[in-house]
């Protein structure tokens, strides 16, 4: 460049006056790399690379992991790496290729597609309403042991529908509190007490009659939307389009997702 960029100081390397305007230009240059290197995967005969994916516990043991043999044959190039949080946390910068996560996101510049939606159902083991019996009405949470998430959530306001139409929120008093959705299903499927999960969450356990609806008849019926997340609209690698791609496939064909 016939200029000085930086300066070293012992270990650290600050930036000249030079070096400050020339970075941005630099900048731009690496991601024009790696876009290029993205796009080149797919000029191969297989796709290669790592997929980084930020989403809940819940969603990934039972929405990812049953089919992630059956991409893997597919796909023998890509490997893939979760990050596990209960709420959605923006990691882009950290590496994460896209992020799976339901409810409510914060307004950002980030791309959020719609894939599904899915319903919370107030629920218990068939043990616990046999010892206890099964509230008639929201109420009668009050006198029943209750498992909540221990992180401020609208998750834990409890969503009924009145006689009248009229949509209302119940936060019980929960005995048991916990970041993972996991813990509340595994702690009422022991028989501990009440919980609200999302259907994506405990779909086989209803089905199997390991858990049991309760307060049908006031459950809200809209459905929570569930986001994949990616960073912006261009230059998505072709591993990760492969993988939202086969995701997306396979949630389609799950009916709470309808």
């Amino acid at each position: 460049m016939g200029v000085r960029l930086f300066v070293r100081h012992g270990r650290s390397v600050v930036l000249t006056d030079e070096g400050n305007a020339y970075l941005p230009s630099a900048e731009m240059v690496i991601e024009a790399m790696a876009n290029a290197e993205a796009h080149g995967e797919a000029l191969g005969e297989a796709l290669r690379g790592k997929v980084r994916i930020h989403t809940m516990l819940s969603f990934a043991r039972h929405q990812i992991v049953p089919w992630v043999p059956a991409f893997t044959r597919a796909y023998p190039g890509i490997s893939l790496e979760f990050h596990i949080g209960p709420q959605y946390e923006d990691a882009f910068d950290k590496g994460i290729d896209i992020a799976i996560h339901s409810g409510a996101l914060p307004n950002s510049s980030r791309v959020a597609r719609k894939i599904g939606a899915s319903r919370w159902i107030v629920c218990a083991a068939p043990s616990y309403l046999a010892e206890h019996g099964t509230p008639r009405v929201p109420g009668d949470l009050e006198r029943h042991t209750c498992i909540a998430f221990s992180f401020a959530s609208d998750w834990n306001v409890w969503q009924f529908r009145g006689d009248d139409g009229t949509r209302y929120g119940v936060r019980p008093a929960s005995l048991v509190e916990t970041t993972q959705g996991e813990i509340a299903r595994d702690l009422a499927l022991a028989g501990f007490g009440i919980t609200r999960l999302a259907e994506f969450h405990i779909g086989d356990d209803l089905r199997a009659g390991r858990l049991t609806p309760v307060l049908e008849e006031y459950q809200e019926p809209s459905k929570e939307p569930l986001y994949l997340v990616y960073p912006n609209r261009k230059h998505i690698s072709p591993r990760v389009k492969a993988f939202c791609d086969f995701m997306e496939k396979q949630i389609a064909q799950q009916a709470w997702a309808r």
